[in-house]
């Protein structure tokens, strides 16, 4: 920032554009200055949300049994931007509306979020969700997109001491066996 003296009094400039100064006390000068906290505002909230992955499960009642009991996560809240629907609405102008009304979507309303949250890391989510089919010799499924979500679990059920045997390391594939004897299947879908 630099000052200007006009007739005695000091004023402050903003260098704008090419190098032209704007005053900041003027109607340009304020916007510029709503719009330096806006985005600073915006970059503080985005980057202190927790990074969320997602598992399908095939049953979430099942999945509630072995993250919260086998596994000892704790519960999370749903993270804020979760809240507001926002990955729902990016796309939504370019959707016909008649289609809206059968797709789901990722929460039913904003009070009860579809699906169950738990605490991985101090910044990290994990979100689990129905929908994956029942695996093969129908066993209990749960699969994911993301490596590294799938790591962070096979490292927590083995300092657990939950049996397991790893089956493939890429894409990662490891059964597990729960206090029911079921057998459940982690899986990573290979993009």
């Amino acid at each position: 920032m630099s000052t200007v003296n006009v007739v005695g009094q000091s004023w402050f400039t903003l260098p704008l554009g090419l190098g032209l100064p704007v005053d900041i006390l003027s109607t340009q000068g304020i916007m510029v200055l709503l719009l330096v906290g806006y985005a600073g505002a915006m970059w503080m909230f985005l980057s202190s949300a927790p990074k969320v992955y997602t598992i399908m499960v095939s049953d979430l009642e099942m999945a509630r049994r072995f993250y919260e009991g086998m596994l000892q996560l704790q519960t999370a809240d749903v993270p804020l931007h979760y809240y507001y629907n926002y990955e729902q609405t990016l796309g939504a102008g370019a959707i016909d509306p008649m289609l809206t009304s059968t797709m789901t979507t990722a929460a039913q309303s904003y009070n009860q979020p579809d699906g169950l949250w738990y605490q991985l890391k101090k910044n990290t989510q994990l979100h689990v969700i129905s929908g994956a089919s029942r695996g093969h010799r129908d066993r209990q499924r749960h699969v994911c997109f993301d490596h590294d979500c799938l790591e962070q679990i096979l490292m927590r059920v083995q300092t657990r001491g939950v049996r397991h045997k790893i089956r493939r390391d890429a894409p990662l594939n490891f059964l597990v066996k729960d206090y029911q004897g079921e057998v459940i299947e982690m899986a990573e879908v290979a993009n």
